[in-house]
This record gives C-alpha cells, sequence and structure tokens, in this order.
C-alpha cells in the first residue's frame, strides 16, 4: 500500500463498505456496479483490491475495472493531439479513454459465460500503452460485484463561464485560448452515460489539490523501483499534474454531495470520517457500520437522491 497503512488508510474499509452495500448488492439483478473516485494517489486502486479479497471471502464474485486501463495508448493520442489539440498528447483527462471499449466490457460481464468470457481490458502504463488482449484477465460468469474506479468518476461538465479563465501555467501558455479545456470539457459529457451504470459512487475527498502532487510522486517512485522505462521526473511530474489540476479542483468541489458515500482523507491518507451523504429517514445513522470517525458527519439538510 502507498502511503498510511493497512489499517488506517481505505483500505481498512472495505469490510464496512460491503456490509453497508450488502442489501443492495443481493437486490442487483445485473452485476452491482460500485465505483470508486478520487484524486491521482488517493488510494482507489488499493481500496478495490481489498474490496475484492473481502467480497471473496463473503462468497461474492468480484472483478475490478479502472479508467486507466482503457487509456488510448500514445500513438492514438498522439493522433488525437495532431487532429484537435497538442495537449491530449498526455494521458488522463477526459477525451484519452476509450469509453466504447469499457461500455462493451461492462456489458460483456453482464452476460460472461463459459461459452462467451468477458475479457478485461489492461494498460501498461510504464511503456504507456494497452496490454495485448491475449495478456487480459478473463471472466467466465456473471460477477455479483464490479468495482470500477478512477479520478473523475461522476464527474460532470464545469459551466461554460468557469472555462473562461486558465486555472495555471501550463493553460496560460499553451491553451491561451481554451481550445483544450473546452475540448475536454465537451468528451467529459459523452461520460455520462456511463456515470449513470453506477450503482453506487464512494468518493475518496482528499484535504486539497496540492496534496496529489506528494500521492503521485509516490506512485512514481514505485514505478521507477520497478524498473518502468517511462516514470516520470519531477519536472515531468509537475507538467503531468497541471493537465489535472482544472477538473481535479472541480472535483473537489462539486463530487462530495454527489457520492453515496465520502472518505474524508488527511495529508498522509489516513480516514478521518467515512459517512453516506444521503440523508436517511426518521434519523437514521449515517455512518458506516464499523467505522468509528475522528469526527462526525455533517449535518444533513437535503433529500435523499433516491
Amino acid at each position: 500500500m502507498i502511503g498510511g497503512d493497512a489499517s488506517t488508510g481505505p483500505a481498512a474499509l472495505a469490510a464496512p463498505l460491503l456490509r453497508y452495500y450488502a442489501a443492495r448488492i443481493a437486490r442487483a439483478r445485473r452485476p452491482f456496479v460500485l465505483g470508486i473516485s478520487g484524486l491521482q494517489g488517493s488510494g482507489k486502486s488499493t481500496l478495490a483490491r481489498a474490496l475484492l479479497r473481502e467480497a471473496r471471502r463473503r462468497g461474492l464474485s468480484a472483478v475490478a475495472l479502472s479508467l486507466d486501463d482503457v487509456y488510448h495508448g500514445r500513438r492514438a493520442r498522439a493522433a488525437l493531439a495532431r487532429r484537435v489539440h497538442p495537449l491530449f498528447a498526455t494521458r488522463g483527462v477526459p477525451g484519452t479513454h476509450d469509453l466504447a471499449l469499457l461500455t462493451r466490457t461492462l456489458e460483456a460481464l453482464a452476460r460472461a459465460s463459459p461459452r462467451r468470457p468477458a475479457r478485461l481490458p489492461r494498460f501498461d502504463k510504464g511503456r504507456d500503452t494497452r496490454k495485448p488482449p491475449s495478456h487480459w484477465p478473463r471472466v467466465a460468469r456473471a460477477p455479483d460485484l464490479i468495482v470500477l474506479e478512477g479520478w473523475c468518476l461522476g464527474l460532470r461538465p464545469q459551466r461554460a463561464q468557469a472555462l473562461s479563465v486558465p486555472v495555471n501555467a501550463l493553460e496560460r501558455r499553451e491553451d491561451a485560448d481554451g481550445r483544450w479545456r473546452r475540448a475536454v470539457d465537451r468528451a467529459l459529457r459523452a461520460y455520462q452515460p456511463l456515470w449513470r451504470r453506477l450503482h453506487a459512487l464512494v468518493l475518496l475527498a482528499a484535504p486539497s489539490f496540492a496534496v496529489v502532487r506528494r500521492w503521485r510522486g509516490e506512485q512514481e517512485r514505485a514505478l521507477r523501483r520497478r524498473g518502468a522505462p517511462r516514470a516520470m521526473d519531477a519536472a515531468a511530474l509537475d507538467r503531468f499534474i497541471a493537465h489535472y489540476e482544472r477538473l481535479g479542483r472541480h472535483a473537489l468541489a462539486t463530487l462530495p454531495p454527489r457520492a453515496d458515500v465520502r472518505i474524508e482523507l488527511d495529508a498522509a491518507r489516513r480516514v478521518l470520517r467515512a459517512f453516506g451523504t444521503s440523508c436517511r429517514p426518521r434519523g437514521m445513522d449515517r455512518s458506516i457500520p464499523g467505522i468509528k470517525p475522528a469526527r462526525p458527519p455533517p449535518p444533513c439538510r437535503r433529500p435523499a437522491p433516491r
């Protein structure tokens, strides 16, 4: 696990989260799709792996998918950069994912069988290209649970006026006319049908966007230790993160009330509190069973969304 430890980080919440969603998973007629959203380095993949282990311990079949696994490779992004804007050469923002592949994968999982197994795409970040399909894991039966994680999962487009002002030096110097950020925003609109496939959304809420530099740096150091040929140095990392800043700050401002469960983290990736964000009738507790928060959930003043 990168940062924190197994007892204080997001992975410690796997069992409580599955208890929290157990009834909904049992009622689902198709695989229950649980989304995990959070900024880069917040612990999404670690939590997803812990959820798989806990699900299997409970006798549930489960698989994990990531938006990262459906990135377009560097050649496809280079073509996008020539066609739309040079900044699309860098992976990460909406528009650099193969949504059709992810949609086909979710549909294939829902009807998977020994005769028609589903394949789970995998992306090699060190080489910046998708692994060949022959290396993709096969799933021979529809799972009870699909864990889908991604840094912009559940995010909605920005208001038009928010796109007019650059948020950092990268946008001021390389997107002065706003063409790239408007293209990213248009691309994000195409992600909304995918978000509607989620049965629930868990948010790993970072304390600020500033911690992303530290968290992502830990990931890059881990890649270098494994000998990844395209691991980034400090300057490349700063430039890389700048591509995410606009929507990262937008996510911090807008996603918390839209998530079903909010897990608030400190800068060391320790859990401060975790609670359901939907108001419950008759004053029912919104805390996650088995979790003792550092401080109680804030007052709930809005009606339940469903």
